[in-house]
């Protein structure tokens, strides 16, 4: 069974975004918690849930991909 290399390089690249996305949304989400009578309180949570949405929504997407990529047949 033949691979499709290209398909799996993206994948991989895909989770390298996955795993800075990982990384950054508990960061902003802890300071947004620290600091909960700043002015900015309200808007740095929100950009941390959607940065923690993403990395889950990008880190199914790139596993599909590398499915995909692994499964499929190079046409």
């Amino acid at each position: 069974m033949k691979t499709n290399k290209d398909l799996i390089i993206k994948g991989i690249k895909y989770l390298a975004y996955t795993l800075v996305l990982m990384f950054t949304a508990p960061v902003v989400l802890y300071q947004a918690f620290k600091n909960t009578e700043h002015s900015f309180y309200l808007p740095v949570l929100v950009v941390g849930f959607i940065l923690a949405i993403g990395a889950i929504a990008l880190g199914f997407y790139s596993i599909k991909i590398l499915m995909e990529g692994i499964f499929t047949s190079n046409k």
